[in-house]
């Protein structure tokens, strides 16, 4: 399991030095960040270990964080169209209904187009959000209970 605070330590060292690439692996668990000057989410390659040091760029970057298990791989499927549902509001990320209920999908889900996939909490109010296509769960960009942005990148569907 990842600790969200040392990943913010982690989070916050990358932005204060300016890096545009950092992998870390420990304990099984890879870790690789990635800032875009686009904004953009994109796949992040498979590559050599370390961090990469380059100057900031002055546009604004969106950080894309890929966690994975040791072993599996980071390279995409050629010609595999992914649905990226993104949060249409400012909130707080819930993958289930309740603390103790199980998520509404997880990795390797098949959902169907109109599906709860989470909840967003905005200002007490409950929003579900729903899939926008049918497929199958292939990315989970951001933790449970985690803050959110507008147009934040939630989920990836395989369709």
């Amino acid at each position: 399991m990842v600790d969200l605070d040392h990943l913010r330590q982690i989070l916050d060292l990358v932005k204060e030095h300016g890096l545009l690439e950092f992998e870390i692996e420990q304990d099984g668990l890879r870790l690789r960040l990635r800032k875009e000057p686009s904004g953009a989410v994109v796949e992040v390659p498979a590559a050599v270990p370390g961090p990469s040091a380059s100057p900031a760029p002055t546009a604004a970057v969106t950080p894309v964080v890929a966690i994975v298990e040791a072993g599996e791989d980071l390279e995409p499927e050629p010609d595999v169209e992914l649905a990226v549902v993104k949060s249409p509001i400012v909130g707080t990320f819930y993958r289930s209904s309740e603390p103790d209920a199980a998520p509404f999908v997880e990795i390797g889900s098949a959902v169907k187009k109109g599906q709860v996939l989470c909840i967003i909490e905005a200002m007490k109010l409950m929003n579900e959000i729903q899939a926008e296509s049918s497929g199958e769960v292939v990315k989970i960009y951001v933790e449970n209970g985690q803050a959110v942005e507008y147009g934040q990148p939630l989920f990836g569907i395989k369709t």
